[in-house]
């Protein structure tokens, strides 16, 4: 401490005045403005959802979006983020609720153009292009919507902290500041966020601990198929998937998406297998297909489509090891059909009998569906939810299944099921 008598900032004397300093580590409590009460008294109707009229978005949100609750939407570039939230913004004004559609990569007349297009016309859906946060909220002070849609959360920035649009310090601060908006004011709100090159959500990791439900919406880009998967999600499960169509005139949700991933044959024909997969909790039955040819190169080549290569070149190897099949020499085709990608291990059997077959040149048994892993002894493994599985293939008219041994799910009524123990086993049955 020493004496000090004119002032460092107006050079005024006699103006310093000596302070006690606060003493360290205590923090002054504060008087609380509503106080602590009983957890059975606290009205639970703000958290109650409401359907975005979307039923495919439904079934991933939980049921609905729920007043306050922050929704962060990732998807790579032209999957149709903007088309659903748009379609989401437009029937959710038709119901009376006001809704803000923010852009900040388009302009508005661009997103007016896409709302035509698919018929997303609403008095209550209001538009504004904007990438400032203040602006951003005023336009929320100002229209007081139920439903605010940020389109996207990487190109907005704020005043108060310093960087480029997009990076973690920027990203961050505007997550917080519309978070707290959307919890005072009981707004739901969804942000749109752009993935990295790995798929990952691109900015701080820390974004998607803030919000309450993050979901990301997948899709290969020649293919009209999109899924929807919730990764986190508080007000619900994380096993659901959504399955939607994207077209020209907009985006559908497909309640049986089933039909889109079997092909049509007259005949039987070679290297093909039908095989049932779970997307969360929904059996999806889907095909594969393999194509074996002759090969003079030192290397036979192994090229795969909506199949994870590793799992491909595993099967290969068992194949050959186990069931005794020469593949060694040939190349090797397999791709799914209709563009869904199967990365479960229970379409590793389907992928092993539709090799055999493309090599014997011998079609599996019409009606016949498979669901099994492959290890790498040669074993079939069991896999889970084969009741559901069976179910829905015996739905779209499948009379026969190939299980792992052992399988405890009953068949449905009119199905014969044979259970195989290991690859070789289940080749030789196949193809008999």
């Amino acid at each position: 401490m020493r004496w000090v008598g004119r002032c460092g900032e107006c050079q005024a004397w006699g103006t310093v005045a000596e302070a006690d300093a606060p003493a360290a580590g205590l923090t002054k409590a504060r008087t609380v403005a509503t106080p602590a009460r009983s957890i059975a008294e606290v009205d639970a109707q703000p958290a109650a959802s409401w359907a975005t009229g979307v039923d495919e978005l439904d079934r991933v949100l939980g049921g609905g979006l729920v007043g306050g609750a922050v929704v962060l939407l990732a998807g790579e570039p032209g999957v149709g983020k903007s088309t659903l939230l748009l379609d989401v913004a437009s029937r959710a004004a038709v119901h009376g609720r006001t809704v803000l559609y923010i852009t900040g990569e388009e302009s508005a007349a661009q997103v007016r153009l896409r709302a035509e297009r698919i018929g997303a016309l609403r008095p209550r859906l209001l538009l504004a292009a904007e990438t400032d946060l203040a602006t951003v909220l005023g336009h929320v002070e100002s229209c007081a919507p139920d439903l605010l849609v940020l389109d996207s959360v990487q190109t907005v920035v704020s005043d108060a902290i310093e960087g480029s649009a997009g990076g973690v310090a920027q990203v961050r601060e505007v997550a917080a500041s519309l978070i707290r908006v959307a919890k005072a004011r009981g707004m739901a709100t969804v942000l749109v966020g752009h993935v990295t090159k790995d798929g990952a959500i691109a900015g701080p990791r820390a974004l998607e601990h803030l919000v309450d439900v993050v979901c990301q919406f997948e899709g290969e880009r020649h293919s009209r198929l999109r899924l929807l998967r919730a990764v986190k999600n508080r007000y619900g499960a994380t096993d659901e998937v959504g399955c939607f169509d994207l077209s020209d005139t907009g985006i559908v949700g497909l309640a049986d998406p089933s039909g889109l991933f079997l092909s049509r044959h007259d005949e039987p024909v070679s290297g093909t297998a039908v095989t049932v997969t779970l997307e969360g909790r929904r059996p999806v039955v889907a095909e594969v297909q393999a194509l074996t040819a002759g090969s003079n190169q030192p290397n036979p080549r192994r090229a795969t489509s909506g199949l994870d290569s590793s799992r491909v070149a595993m099967v290969l190897a068992v194949l050959l090891r186990r069931a005794e099949l020469n593949i060694g020499g040939a190349d090797v085709y397999a791709a799914t059909v209709g563009g869904v990608r199967l990365s479960e291990p229970a379409a590793d059997l389907a992928v092993a009998l539709a090799v055999a077959s493309s090599l014997r040149d011998r079609p599996l048994r019409r009606g016949l569906v498979v669901v099994g892993e492959v290890g790498l002894a040669g074993e079939v493994r069991r896999a889970g939810g084969v009741g559901r599985r069976l179910a829905e293939a015996a739905r779209l008219g499948f009379t026969h299944a190939m299980v792992p041994r052992g399988t405890d799910d009953a068949a449905p009524d009119g199905m014969v099921v044979l259970e195989v123990g290991d690859v070789a086993t289940a080749v030789r049955a196949a193809l008999a």
